[in-house]
């Protein structure tokens, strides 16, 4: 639920400044915009509102044809809808969702988006994207004056890496270090898995022991990579059907190498019940070397609703005892994983904001660059809906991952709707462009046509994505 209502909160929210980019444009340049409206409002409105005669006139659940409110197009209509997805701004003589070509007049009027010229046309239309993505610019700018900003830099990461098989596969070692991706250092864990997966750059130097090697990865990494995680994540689907209790895990590429050192042990839980306690040091499991934590947890999952041999350090004395596991194959027990030296960086307001420029231009040029992938078997496998996106907010009330990612989102959003498909904002981008350097402008006839089509293949699209969402839950 908690997840659900951000997810809402967020998209209403980029909706809004979305349509108010239109709306502010439209009328800088005198075009009117006759609706504009928070979610749709098929046949009726929670909450409809208008100025005329002088003064705001307010009705609740009416229907949206009112014969009195129509006798004053001057003036905008401003409403909430009930079908909460999306809303629109209602441009006057522009063809859209909102109007067809049998809804304009013979003659364009003055104060008509048909009327205005080209530049004016493709501002107007730009506006919404602008604005999403100054907004999000603008949240991380205000995320970064307030919490500023922790980083864990490789360099202070000294156990070394633990490599997940596929990329053992490709060559690397438990506890190998990564000096240099193409020549470049990464600067955090984060920046290596963007290079090697999103970038698709093949060559990473490693000090393995006192030895630097050079591994030169496979051209389809990503792609396996995509398979992978599908198939983790179906694997993880399942286990929580069966056990409602089940707590699903991440699939990990890459982490840190974090020792299993025990910071604290749940109550009623196996290790509790095996004698494990804080401060304790697991070495092996069932006589498997599990000198990290993503090893440990690898070896645990090998072995539902049986007893394992632990053997572990207390006090530097090499101890072992017996833990029954149930389904879920956990100990229950946290690990100690402040061992790292964060960088913490505080920022005062005029520093904040070249900073968040860059951290959000970072961010878009890491989603056009992995963008490649959805065009793979598997990267269509991971297209999600709604429910894949509501799935990335926290399950829990935090008002740095609400805006956090609500910043993420304005940056997609500004993203997907810049694509040249009809009926998005790229769409209109295209056909003024293409005005603007044949000095032909396309029928409306033409735009509405083309408007049909790109809303079916975006139908589709939502229909797809969304497919996935409820084959994922049920199979």
């Amino acid at each position: 639920m908690i997840q659900a209502i951000q997810l809402i909160l967020a998209l209403s929210f980029l909706v809004l400044i979305h349509e108010l980019g239109h709306f502010t444009f439209a009328r800088i340049f005198h075009v009117r915009v006759e609706k504009f409206y928070m979610f749709f409002n098929p046949r009726i409105s929670i909450v409809r509102f208008k100025k005329f005669d002088g003064k705001w006139h307010v009705k609740f659940f009416a229907k949206n044809e009112d014969e009195e409110w129509d006798k004053h197009p001057e003036t905008t209509e401003w409403g909430i809808g009930w079908l909460p997805f999306g809303g629109y701004c209602a441009i006057a003589g522009m063809v859209d969702e909102t109007h067809s070509t049998d809804d304009l007049g013979s003659e364009p009027q003055e104060w008509e988006f048909r009327s205005k010229p080209a530049w004016q046309r493709l501002l107007i239309i730009l506006g919404g994207i602008l604005v999403n993505f100054i907004g999000a610019l603008v949240i991380f700018t205000m995320l970064l004056w307030h919490w500023g900003q922790d980083t864990l830099p490789m360099r202070n990461v000294n156990t070394g890496l633990y490599y997940s098989r596929i990329m053992c596969n490709e060559g690397f070692e438990q506890q190998d270090k990564i000096l240099f991706i193409n020549g470049e250092e990464p600067e955090t864990l984060s920046d290596a898995v963007k290079a090697i997966i999103i970038e698709g750059k093949q060559n990473v130097t490693v000090l393995r022991g006192e030895d630097t090697i050079t591994l030169t990865m496979s051209e389809d990494l990503g792609t396996r990579y995509l398979a992978q995680q599908n198939a983790f994540d179906k694997s993880e689907r399942e286990k929580a059907r069966a056990d409602k209790n089940y707590q699903k895990r991440r699939f990990i590429l890459l982490s840190e190498w974090v020792p299993c050192v025990i910071d604290s042990v749940f109550p009623d839980h196996a290790a509790a019940y095996a004698g494990l306690q804080k401060g304790d040091s697991i070495v092996a499991v069932s006589g498997v070397p599990t000198l990290c934590n993503a090893l440990m947890v690898e070896e645990l999952q090998r072995h539902p609703c049986d007893s394992v041999t632990i053997e572990y350090y207390r006090l530097g004395e090499k101890q072992e005892t017996k833990a029954f596991l149930g389904d879920q194959c956990t100990l229950g027990v946290a690990i100690k994983w402040n061992i790292f030296e964060l960088e913490h960086t505080d920022y005062n307001f005029l520093q904040a904001i070249p900073a968040g420029i860059k951290y959000g231009w970072d961010i878009l040029a890491m989603y056009v660059k992995q963008f490649r992938l959805v065009f793979t078997k598997e990267g269509a496998q991971s297209l999600g809906g709604f429910g894949a996106i509501g799935s990335m907010f926290p399950d829990f009330w935090s008002w740095y991952a609400f805006w956090h990612m609500t910043g993420f989102l304005s940056i997609v959003l500004a993203f997907m709707n810049f694509l040249p498909i009809p009926a998005l904002d790229g769409g209109y981008i295209l056909f003024l462009l293409v005005e603007m350097i044949t000095r032909r402008k396309p029928s409306d006839k033409f735009l509405e046509k083309a408007n049909e089509i790109g809303f079916w293949l975006l139908l589709l699209l939502l229909i797809f994505a969304n497919g996935n969402d409820i084959l994922k839950l049920f199979f």
